[in-house]
């Protein structure tokens, strides 16, 4: 049985992986981006350590440089972290000289879902939760729960809870290593976790990270003062990060559920800078257009809370 389950939407391509029904990993890849791990036909734009290079108009920052290439030579790269959206959009997208053929990266193991269907298969396993904890940044777990937020030096988890400080810092650890793995957070991540006092009990809650989080990773020890530090590798966005910028991700959810849920001449209200990200990308709603089976109109409505949006009949 493939292990991912890919659905192709508007603007956006959505894979996750389900264990027991539910979601433990998912990747949103919005159009448009690069994915890790293409090989690209590029022009040496900067030499040195770090290098920039240019392919199809993106420049890619080279980190260990481009050996005795000299500039304007023609080279290969493999893109090895895509362009953050959200948080971070000024940062290059990276990558490394190969000599690898120009081409994309292996597929998923996956099974590619009819886009829009009534068997909405993601939604079964936990869809709309999933983007409910993106959007807000909090996840619940029994007994407390985590708040994320993406900052440009790295992803930070506080925690809030109702059990005694050892059990919450143990409960969190566990479900902060989750949510990394669910919401495919990369890069620096640091938790703030209950502090707790005795060697043996903060082993103890390291332990749990490194029991519910896979490798690859490196962490710090748990300090006196509840902290631990995770550093993973970081391919793409996470989804708290594309969540970050709110109005093309609500833009996009919309777009799912209209999809799903409608058929015939449908108009879509919502926050005017949705509204906005929808006006200029009218290759969406034509999309849509066709896959409902009946004209797309937008109406702007600026008393709704830019998670507000929705489709009614036109």
């Amino acid at each position: 049985m493939p292990e991912w389950l890919i659905e192709r939407g508007i603007g956006e391509t959505r894979a996750v992986r389900v264990q027991r029904d539910e979601i433990v990993e998912a990747r949103v890849m919005p159009d448009g981006v690069v994915p890790a791990g293409t090989v690209l036909e590029a022009r040496l734009v900067e030499v040195g350590v770090p290098a920039l290079a240019e392919a199809d108009g993106q420049q890619y920052l080279l980190p260990k440089g481009a050996f005795d290439a000299t500039k304007g030579a023609a080279i290969r790269i493999e893109v090895t972290r895509e362009k953050i959206l959200g948080t971070e959009p000024w940062k290059r997208p990276l990558g490394r000289v190969t000599d690898e053929a120009p081409g994309q990266p292996q597929p998923l193991d996956s099974d590619v879902l009819p886009f829009p269907s009534p068997d909405d298969r993601l939604e079964a396993a936990g869809w709309s939760d999933l983007i409910e904890e993106a959007r807000s940044g909090i996840v619940r777990f029994e007994g407390g729960e985590l708040r994320i937020s993406p900052t440009p030096a790295m992803t930070l988890i506080d925690v809030d809870g109702r059990l005694a400080p050892f059990a919450l810092a143990k409960a969190a650890a566990t479900a902060a290593a989750r949510s990394i793995v669910r919401h495919g957070i990369g890069g620096s991540i640091g938790i703030d976790l209950p502090t707790i006092s005795g060697r043996e009990q903060r082993q103890a809650v390291a332990a749990a990270v490194d029991v519910a989080l896979p490798q690859p990773f490196e962490r710090t020890t748990m300090n006196g003062f509840g902290f631990i530090q995770i550093v993973r590798p970081r391919t793409r966005a996470s989804l708290f990060e594309l969540a970050s910028d709110r109005a093309s991700f609500e833009a996009r959810a919309l777009l799912r559920n209209a999809a799903i849920q409608r058929t015939g001449s449908t108009q879509l209200v919502a926050n005017p800078s949705v509204i906005a990200i929808l006006e200029r990308n009218p290759a969406w709603t034509e999309s849509l257009a066709r896959q409902i089976g009946g004209p797309v109109t937008l109406r702007s409505e600026p008393s709704l809370p830019i998670h507000g949006a929705y489709a009614q009949n036109a």
